[in-house]
């Protein structure tokens, strides 16, 4: 029988700009999938919703304020869908176009506004590559 792991919640966020390009982070190289490009976000701290985990590690990672109002949820991903091994990680994806602030890789990452076909031709953590492949559906379908 297989074991039952523990998840991991994870947040990301799908930020548009007016050109409806995301902007994607690369993850530093000490860190596991260091180099690889992601959404930016992170680990869901004890006691702490989603959202509000959201709110906390962008303002950290890229130094701008977004409203809890503001963000939609989008998708979910687990390792299990995309990554041999023990499922851990849950990444809850969302989406916002409103920010205050300038942003700034603030942990000394590289970051970039690109359509959504630049950012399939990245190299991109396997869960961000999963949402990426369902946010350009999602697009085309909207007609976007």
């Amino acid at each position: 029988m297989e074991e039952n792991p523990t998840w991991i919640p994870v947040v990301a966020l799908a930020l548009r700009d007016a050109s409806a390009r995301v902007l994607l982070q690369q993850r530093l190289p000490h860190k596991h999938h260091g180099g690889l490009w992601e959404f930016p976000g992170g680990k869901v701290e004890s006691a702490e919703n989603p959202r509000f985990a959201l709110v906390r590690e962008i303002a950290e990672e890229l130094g701008i304020r977004i409203e809890t109002t503001k963000l939609s949820p989008l998708f979910l991903a687990d390792e299990a869908g995309v990554e041999a091994g023990p499922a851990g990680v849950v990444l809850l994806l969302y989406t916002c176009r409103e920010w205050r602030g300038a942003i700034a890789g603030r942990d000394g990452q590289q970051w970039g506004w690109f359509t959504l076909d630049e950012a399939a031709g990245l190299p991109l953590a396997p869960m961000d590559g999963d949402l990426l492949s369902r946010l350009k559906i999602l697009d085309a379908v909207a007609g976007q």
